[in-house]
Order: C-alpha cells, then structure tokens, then sequence
C-alpha cells in the first residue's frame, strides 16, 4: 500500500514538473498604477474641480536577493509584464505543491522503511 501511494506521489510530481517546464518568462513582485500631479500652478491636474491627473502609470516593484528594486514599466510591456507576474505566481504555486508531494512521501517512508 506504501509502495503504490508513494508511487502515486511521485507521478504526481513529475507532472508539476512537466508544467514547471511550461512556465516562460516570469518576475516576481506587484504591479501598481498612479496618477501623478505636476508642479505647473495653471495645468489640469491643479483644477479645483474634477482635475485631471496625469496618467495611469504603471510600477513593477520586488525584493530580490535582499534588495528592493522599482521600475516604470511602459504601455507597451504592460500585458508581458502582467504575464510576467502571472507565470511567478503559477511558479511559487506549483513549488509549493511539489514540497508538500515531497513531504508526503518523505514522511511515508519514515513510517514504513522496508517499503518503499
């Protein structure tokens, strides 16, 4: 019974690794949007009324390797980026579940060493 729930596992596990394969391009971190007011006393962003402010203005902003990093990401790179952020989500999430499988089979073959 061991035998066949840690094989089961495994297969498990080497389909993760199949869809970690899969994956593309990936960033970590959070993606915001800001409207900004300039410095000009006459421009719309200042109107006392329903102003306008200048934008949107997308930042990617991570910590990487203890240091944390804040870029404009352009118009155009906006659906990579979000892609980007996606597939890193999708990563930590499949990792996560490979060290759970990993777990499991680790803790079933300290109950039954003679299996396995």
């Amino acid at each position: 019974m061991t035998t066949t729930r840690i094989r089961q596992l495994q297969e498990r596990i080497d389909r993760v690794k199949r869809e970690l394969a899969d994956i593309g391009d990936m960033t970590p971190g959070s993606l915001s949007t800001q409207y900004n007011v300039c410095g000009n006393p006459t421009c719309r962003c200042k109107a006392p009324r329903q102003a306008v402010r200048h934008g949107p203005y997308h930042q990617l902003s991570y910590t990487r390797k203890g240091k944390s990093t804040t870029r404009f990401v352009r118009k155009e790179e906006l659906r990579a980026v979000k892609q980007q952020l996606t597939n890193y989500a999708r990563f930590r999430k499949l990792v996560e579940r490979w060290i759970d499988l990993a777990m499991e089979i680790s803790q079933l073959r300290r109950r039954s060493p003679g299996e396995g």
